[in-house]
């Protein structure tokens, strides 16, 4: 009888059974490329979703209080209103222009509505390029724009104006260029010039742009000059790692020795545990005041947030994973004749090592949750004072980098921890699996130089 020498075909689904190298690390990609596949989808699919009409040109309407600007966020529904109503001023004025009606405002608040209606077309020539971000304000640069636009040196195909639009920028431009050809707000027309019609492209709501949005504005944020007076995006990074950090060192300094003796001794754990276990159903929060009237209002409220915030925690953590080593060790080692403190230092400490590694790593990832929360209490600062100053202003495209740019940060962390566990634990089941690489080599001549310097390696 033959045997087929084709290799066996693992079904993907299996209880209990790994999957291999090759298909882990597809699943891996694909957990992160599905959600962002899905953003994109809404994003960039016109006809899914797109609730919102975002302005690329807008216009003051008569007699109404709420103005739009460029880049503002209406509804589909509401939409057409804006044009609406806009379309009829402009047939208003037109009718008066041939009517020879005289404006019943002055002519110099005339030719400042004038110069107003004007600027309403820079932030669409920025975005086409064809007017420099530090122009936008600049009066003589926005006038050559019209100029452009209106004599054709700006291509009118090219320009993605509306043909309405085009029509608006040259009956408008008759009347500039009769009183000059460059830019003189004192000579700028008595008479109203037509609105350009608002135009808009569907979009997302504000508060989830576009993932190019978010990759542009990130990019903007973190390589910006910031003024000497402002802080740099990069010391508020630097200023949150170190209330993370040092908070949860606070917390692994109490924390893990607490831990470990009610874990081995029945007497701190009636002491310390039954509080303890009532204590961490209180929100961490609910005490910011009180750490600010205590700790004053800059870094150290923070740091006692986040501390407050896993130690509860991590006392329990630790307790339980201290309870589970193996009763076996333990008598093994008293039949040796270890005492108290040797069981305590020798083995029980030892033993649990590799388990409560793994435990910190968990807890350092909580650790991130509180940063929000403890950056706003007392005088906010750090990558919070950004997002919730930024919030506050519906930049969500500002918000979305911060937001990721934590949350890859403790990922990263939590991977550069886990890829180190073999090597800090090499006599671990987990370690044996593990094939060491020119790092894992490196790392482990580093702790332990003596096996990696012997004659026989």
């Amino acid at each position: 009888m033959s045997v087929s020498n084709r290799p066996i075909r693992r079904p993907w689904l299996a209880i209990r059974k790994e999957l291999s190298s090759k298909r882990q690390f597809l699943l891996t990609l694909c957990s992160f490329i599905l959600p962002l596949g899905t953003w994109c989808l809404v994003s960039y699919t016109p006809f899914i979703w797109h609730p919102d009409m975002k302005l690329e040109i807008s216009a003051d309407r008569e007699n109404v209080t709420v103005v739009y600007t460029a880049g503002d966020h209406v509804s589909k529904e509401f939409f057409p209103t804006i044009v609406r109503e806009v379309r009829a001023e402009n047939v208003k004025i037109l009718e008066d222009r041939e009517a020879g009606v005289e404006p019943s405002t002055s002519g110099s608040r005339v030719r400042r509505a004038n110069q107003k209606l004007l600027r309403h077309l820079a932030p669409y020539a920025v975005a086409k390029k064809w007017l420099a971000s530090q122009d936008k304000e600049n009066d003589d640069a926005i006038y050559e724009v019209w100029k452009g636009l209106a004599t054709g040196e700006v291509k009118a195909s090219s320009s993605g104006l509306s043909s309405e639009n085009l029509q608006v920028i040259e009956r408008n431009w008759e009347l500039l260029s009769e009183r000059s050809e460059v830019f003189d707000s004192k000579l700028l027309p008595e008479t109203p010039l037509e609105k350009l019609v608002p135009q808009a492209r569907p979009a997302n709501p504000v508060y989830l742009p576009a993932p190019h949005e978010v990759l542009f504005r990130g990019w903007e944020i973190f390589t910006q000059n910031t003024p000497e007076d402002e802080v740099s995006m990069t010391d508020r990074y630097l200023h949150s790692l170190r209330i993370v950090f040092f908070g949860f060192f606070l917390s692994c300094l109490v924390g893990i020795p607490l831990g470990v003796l009610c874990g081995a001794y029945d007497f701190f754990s009636k002491l310390f545990e039954p509080f303890i276990d009532f204590f961490r159903y209180m929100p961490a929060p609910a005490f910011s005041t009180l750490l600010v009237a205590v700790f004053l209002a800059h870094d150290a409220p923070k740091i006692a947030l986040v501390f407050v915030g896993t130690f509860f925690q991590m006392v329990l953590v630790v307790s339980n994973t201290t309870r589970l080593l193996d009763a076996s060790l333990l008598e093994a080692a008293q039949t040796l004749g270890a005492k108290n403190f040797s069981l305590l230092r020798r083995v029980i400490i030892p033993g649990i090592t590799p388990n409560l590694y793994n435990d910190m790593r968990i807890l350092l990832g909580w650790s991130w949750t509180w940063l929000v929360i403890a950056e706003l209490i007392g005088v906010k600062s750090g990558l919070t004072e950004f997002i919730e100053t930024q919030g506050r202003w519906r930049n969500f495209d500002a918000v979305f980098p911060i937001i990721i740019l934590i949350g890859v940060t403790g990922f990263v962390t939590d991977q550069i921890l886990s890829s180190l566990r073999p090597y800090l634990f090499p006599w671990t089941p987990e370690a044996a699996d593990k094939k060491r690489g020119p790092f894992g080599r490196f790392f482990m001549w580093l702790t332990d130089r003596s096996v990696y310097l012997s004659p026989k390696n």
